[in-house]
């Protein structure tokens, strides 16, 4: 019994004694405690040194009595539990929601305060006030400020330049010259040709110089615009096949040398005379058949649509070239596309393209002669097949509609006769071929050469439908090819 409370007075006081030495944790003081209590109670203890501390290969604190070297306890290492940070957060947050005030937002006072709050929560402090944005030369730069950028100049010299003065002339004013009087009649009135201005339907007059010369080689680009299309693209094609020569839109030199070989500038001006301005012109052309018979004549309605036509150009684009032109005025100077003389070598047979939306002509020798962008019947009313001939060939003829054998056009079921004129259904020119009511005509439309649907009939502009009749004789063939 004896040598069992020896052995625990040991064990108690090796305990003490370890906490004394090392000092690592409140349950050694603990135990220092109980050992003083135990001594109060009269049970000897082992003194300081008496016992050695060793940790084994897996953490265990083992206690050995000095003198024996026998185990007095083996204690498994203190577990310690990981801090939950996730649940930490949430707790101080919750603390941060269980004190937060109440703020209005209408209320100004909530709202200053509120802000105050949030500065001071989260020191967001404005940033200072700076009226310049370039550093103080006289000042020496702080070691926390970054070092100037490599490569950086600065410009004292622009600094120190004094502020620059403008000397202007003092303007002398002048009275004004007395108003012209009204101009007397018949009288010349001259108006300066100006440069197309920018427009907004991206017409360009380097495109339009490209028409001009496609147009006077015969390859025609239908209506002069200042815009790329299928017309000039086909108009390309033929070029190279008339001339031998591969030109190109972006060849701006083999342009330009071009145009001064076949006539010059792509423009030129041109003097309204006083039979352009008289007409006669129509006020309107009416859509409908019924109404289009009772007019003598479907003629232009403008000399703006006349001149248009007469120099193979876009009414729109004619206008835009001469904003300020008064083309009801004679005398008044404007400026044209400078097409040139049409072809005039005769044409032996004809090839009506449907794919392509194109008129070929060839000479007897089989070369190509002259090639127009047209339109070639459709869906509802498509054009004939194979190979025909030209019957007869009619100047600014009149047109007989008949819904028997023609197409029925609105409510119209009886025969009308049509008078002749630029705006009738036929154009100016008709080309008649042997199968009947089928023929190659102009059109009172020619910027819709190419984009649109006839009625199974050839249709080309009023010019080149002109150009055309005047090169082919009865009896040419012409041949409708897919």
């Amino acid at each position: 019994m004896l040598g069992k409370v020896f052995m625990l007075s040991a064990l108690v006081a090796g305990l003490s004694a370890s906490g004394a030495l090392a000092s690592q944790s409140a349950g050694a003081a603990r135990e220092a405690n109980q050992a003083a209590g135990s001594q109060s109670e009269g049970i000897l203890l082992a003194q300081a040194g008496d016992v050695e501390i060793f940790y084994d290969g897996n953490g265990n604190r083992v206690i050995i009595d000095a003198y024996t070297g026998e185990i007095i306890a083996v204690q498994p290492p203190r577990r310690v539990r990981p801090m939950n940070r996730p649940a930490l957060r949430r707790a101080l947050r919750a603390q941060e929601l269980d004190r937060e005030e109440r703020y209005y937002l209408d209320d100004p006072e909530d709202m200053e305060r509120l802000r105050r709050r949030k500065l001071g929560d989260y020191r967001l402090l404005p940033p200072p006030v700076d009226e310049y944005d370039y550093p103080d030369a006289a000042r020496e730069p702080s070691i926390d400020e970054f070092p100037p950028a490599p490569r950086r100049r600065t410009l004292p010299e622009l600094r120190e330049q004094p502020p620059r003065v403008v000397d202007r002339e003092p303007v002398e004013r002048e009275p004004l010259d007395e108003p012209a009087g009204p101009s007397a009649p018949g009288e010349t009135i001259v108006v300066d040709p100006v440069a197309p201005p920018p427009m907004n339907f991206t017409a360009r007059e380097d495109v339009a110089g490209i028409q001009v010369l496609m147009d006077r080689t015969g390859a025609s680009p239908g209506v002069i615009d200042g815009k790329f299309g299928s017309n000039v693209d086909k108009a390309f094609d033929a070029y190279r096949e008339t001339t031998g020569t591969s030109l190109r839109s972006t060849d701006s030199a083999g342009i330009k040398a071009a145009l001064a070989a076949t006539g010059g500038d792509p423009f030129t001006t041109y003097t309204i005379t006083a039979a352009d301005a008289a007409g006669p012109f129509v006020a309107s052309v009416p859509a409908d058949y019924s109404k289009k018979a009772q007019l003598e004549n479907l003629s232009y309605t403008s000399v703006l649509e006349m001149l248009a036509e007469k120099f193979h150009m876009d009414e729109g684009y004619l206008k835009a070239l001469n904003p300020e032109a008064n083309f009801s005025r004679p005398g008044t100077i404007i400026r044209v596309a400078n097409v040139g003389a049409p072809v005039t070598k005769k044409v032996q047979r004809i090839v009506a393209d449907k794919g392509r939306k194109q008129v070929r002509a060839y000479d007897e020798e089989g070369e190509l002669v002259a090639a127009y962008p047209a339109t070639i019947g459709s869906t509802e009313t498509p054009s004939p097949t194979g190979t025909h001939a030209v019957s007869r060939v009619a100047f600014n003829p009149n047109y007989t509609y008949n819904p028997k054998v023609n197409f029925k056009q609105g409510q119209n079921d009886k025969i009308l006769t049509i008078p002749p004129g630029p705006n009738g259904p036929v154009g100016s020119i008709w080309i008649a071929l042997d199968k009947p009511t089928y023929g190659i005509h102009g059109t009172p439309d020619p910027s819709k050469i190419g984009k649109t649907e006839s009625h199974g009939c050839v249709r080309l502009t009023n010019w080149d439908a002109q150009e055309l009749a005047k090169l082919v004789s009865v009896g040419v063939m012409v041949e409708f090819v897919e």
